[in-house]
């Protein structure tokens, strides 16, 4: 039997005005019973302009596989633009653009997703290569991610719409978004617990710089948005900026998903290092970005490896027990690779599996150190 973490009370998010978990989601299964340490993931987007490709990278790249977003086959497969579809009153042109209609909006229409338009070629390709292998099917966990309710939320603020009613369309999006994709998945993959991840780039200290928005307003708009889940799966919040790293840990995910910090957002990192090694006594688990993709792709593993050791160390010598690190990590490129080629994004993903198999290695060993 899974441990089980419990909700917070639920109160009205100042921003959206709905009622959300406080703090933890609802009762969810714990990362670190079901995930096994060294773990790979992908992040989402990757480069191919062929689905069919992109879903067997998807399906063989990653310990756990992870459904493809295609942004370079379609706009569409952008991440805002597929959180809004089944939105009426919200359209998104054919490069990306988005245009409302706020007196659609005001009608309050149910939110329906449709499984067949242009922004989920990804997926279904990701679904029929898995129905060509029963083995797949049954898989026992796949990942797969969506925009927040913050960074959607953002984002229709920047076409015009007011905040309050730009977070409440977020929240209802993300949430539909959430309960429609889950629903799918466990058709296909009958038996497979789900690892669901918010992609929250805009979880930045700079968002509170934002009119109107607070800490709590944050916290309780993607704790609302996760508490879709069902109660089977896990959930993860994925931030690839300047992370504020109390609001990452106050949302009461199972993972974060993070680069590996370096120079400032490490420092602040250790500053708080008794909320991560409290999320992993409690199974918690983080998704380690281990590889970088916002510049020049290293050739070899060997700097990966040593900024993750690096960042180990300290941390184990702040307090984290090391073994706790171990066993409650897995890992990840650092942002996903849609604006890579299909060349590089699969050299990410050998570079990613020579870290993860060094830290497994460690970890099997008995005499060494973790970070060291």
């Amino acid at each position: 039997m899974a441990r089980q973490q419990q909700n917070n009370p639920v109160r009205i998010d100042a921003l959206s005005g709905v009622a959300v978990p406080s703090g933890d989601i609802a009762t969810v299964c714990v990362a670190a019973d079901i995930i096994a340490p060294c773990s790979t993931i992908g992040v989402g987007s990757l480069p191919h302009r062929d689905a069919t490709l992109a879903a067997e990278c998807a399906w063989t790249s990653t310990t756990i596989p992870t459904l493809p977003t295609l942004p370079r086959r379609s706009p569409a497969e952008g991440m805002i633009a597929q959180a809004l579809v089944g939105i009426e009153g919200v359209a998104v042109g054919q490069y990306g653009g988005i245009s409302v209609d706020t007196q659609v909006l005001e009608r309050d229409v149910p939110i329906t997703v449709d499984f067949l338009a242009d922004a989920f070629g990804g997926y279904r390709a990701f679904f029929e290569a898995a129905r060509q292998e029963p083995v797949r099917v049954a898989t026992p966990l796949v990942k797969w991610q969506c925009v927040g309710p913050v960074t959607l939320g953002l984002a229709l603020c920047r076409v015009g719409l007011g905040a309050r009613v730009a977070f409440t369309l977020s929240l209802r999006a993300v949430r539909a978004h959430i309960r429609a994709v889950q629903s799918q998945l466990e058709e296909v993959f009958p038996v497979a617990r789900q690892l669901v991840i918010l992609d929250e780039p805009s979880l930045t200290s700079a968002m509170l710089d934002e009119p109107g928005m607070s800490a709590d307003d944050v916290v309780d708009l993607v704790s609302g948005a996760l508490a879709a889940i069902g109660h089977d799966h896990l959930s993860g919040v994925h931030c690839c900026g300047d992370i504020d790293w109390p609001v990452l840990f106050s949302i009461g995910s199972s993972i974060i998903s993070v680069p590996v910090p370096s120079g400032e957002s490490s420092d602040q990192l250790l500053h708080h290092v008794g909320r991560l090694a409290e999320m992993m006594q409690r199974g918690g688990m983080v998704a380690w970005g281990v590889v970088r993709t916002d510049g020049p792709i290293a050739q070899t593993p060997e700097r990966a490896w040593r900024q993750l050791s690096d960042v180990w160390s300290s941390l184990a010598a702040a307090g984290v027990e090391p073994e706790l690190l171990q066993s409650h990590s897995l890992f990840s490129p650092a942002c996903g690779l849609g604006t890579h080629t299909d060349g590089v994004a699969n050299h990410v993903f050998r570079l990613l599996s020579d870290v993860a198999g060094r830290a497994s290695h460690q970890m099997s060993d008995s005499s060494a150190t973790p970070g060291f």
